[in-house]
């Protein structure tokens, strides 16, 4: 067992469950394509909110678990283990055979993030409280609904002992279980360890509470149009659901077992703004030091970045505020990155946000290109930021990218990720 602090992570497996894909190879091409996974709502309850669409997961999670395991598990719990699933089978990790485990189960960690957890249980549960009493609640109610079970129940399925954790920091916490499970390799408490975030919170509480912030769009006619980080007519982000989950992995196990890997995951910045619970900075000075931070840990330039993909939620001043994160922290070297914003296809997945994103970064990275940003008609003139609006390449040789996740409560997290 290695207890180096300097220990190289790496990518070896990807899973997903997205608005606009059951799986990663459907996610990505339709990234490529450029297409959306906005909606308009067919619930009921849709039609006395201000904001009727959504960005819905492309599959129906019932339908891909096993009946009797669906029902025991919250939405969000649900497209986590879909996810984690697909990543453990695509790292090569997958078997059934006792004798023939890759990894041991005490050297291996889960990190999957949520951002509000189980509001779908909670909130249905509450309903039959109120409706037919107290013995009706379901007595699974609190393993289902508590922030940490999607990321138990990964551990559950891959019998994870190395330690599960589930930070929750809003919209950055995605990625901040991405930090952690980098953080648990380097110290040498886990080889191995499935990290991202999940998010089911397309309900009528959530859409009405946003819609009452003014943070959602109203583009209510024309869906697939209303996610537009960027464009000088956004109006707001459109909720989306779903899970990422990434195999992380030290280089040294993964070489050992031969796996094939994405990327590497360079280092992260984390910070805070303490300037507002609900707004950024508006001089994006956390988010700045963010990313700097992220640079330093990973030994990076500001030069040796080619490609970036935002947070950027279609927001009037967050898409401002990190444009100037951006600029203020790689200087000059801003005009030769490549920016993409995939929340115009997506929506936004709230804790699933960031590793969404970064699974689009490291496969930006794998295969050197670059998926659009759709829907930006016109770009503010407050962005300076050259931003991709249909496919482009990434050059040869040694490449680093960054995926930036920022959250309500001022948190800011920036991975680095470089070629292999």
């Amino acid at each position: 067992m290695s207890t180096a602090t300097n220990r190289t992570v790496v990518i070896t497996g990807l899973g997903t469950t997205s608005p606009v894909g059951g799986d990663v190879s459907t996610t990505w091409q339709a990234l490529l394509d450029g297409t959306s996974g906005v909606a308009r709502l067919s619930q009921d309850w849709a039609e006395q909110l201000n904001t009727q669409i959504a960005a819905e997961a492309a599959v129906d999670p019932t339908e891909v678990l096993e009946r009797v395991k669906a029902r025991r598990l919250d939405r969000s719990a649900q497209f986590a283990v879909i996810a984690a699933k697909e990543a453990w089978t695509d790292a090569g990790l997958a078997t059934d055979d006792v004798e023939d485990r890759r990894v041991d189960p005490d050297r291996l960690g889960v990190a999957c993030a949520s951002g509000i957890g189980g509001v779908h249980t909670l909130l249905g549960n509450y309903d039959v409280l109120h409706e037919t009493g107290p013995r009706r609640v379901s007595p699974l109610s609190i393993p289902m609904l508590m922030p940490n079970s999607p990321a138990a129940n990964i551990g559950l399925v891959v019998d994870a002992r190395a330690g599960v954790h589930t930070p929750v920091s809003a919209c950055a916490s995605g990625n901040e279980g991405i930090a952690l499970a980098v953080d648990m390799i380097r110290l040498g408490r886990a080889d191995v360890v499935l990290a991202g975030g999940t998010e089911a919170a397309i309900h009528p509480l959530p859409m009405a509470a946003f819609g009452n912030m003014m943070a959602l769009s109203k583009r209510n006619d024309d869906p697939e149009a209303a996610s537009r980080p960027w464009d000088v007519d956004r109006d707001g982000f459109v909720l989306g659901e779903g899970a990422g989950i990434l195999v992380l992995e030290s280089e040294e196990h993964a070489t050992a077992r031969g796996a094939r890997v994405y990327a590497e995951v360079a280092g992260a910045g984390i910070t805070a703004d303490s300037h507002d619970i609900a707004q950024p900075d508006p001089k994006g000075l956390g988010a700045t030091r963010a990313i700097q931070r992220a640079l330093a840990e990973s030994g990076l330039e500001p030069g040796d970045i080619r490609h970036i993909n935002a947070h950027a939620t279609s927001t009037p001043l967050g898409d401002v505020a990190e444009a100037l994160a951006i600029r203020n922290a790689l200087g000059s070297a801003t005009d030769d990155v490549v920016m993409t914003a995939t929340k115009s296809m997506t929506g936004h997945l709230l804790g699933a946000a960031g590793a969404l994103e970064s699974i689009a970064t490291v496969l930006a990275l794998h295969h050197r290109v670059v998926p659009p940003t759709i829907n930006l008609d016109q770009q503010d003139e407050a962005v300076d930021l050259d931003i991709a609006t249909k496919q482009r390449d990434l050059p040869a040789g040694d490449l680093a990218a960054l995926n930036n996740s920022f959250g309500f409560g001022g948190h800011n997290v920036a991975l680095a990720f470089r070629t292999a």
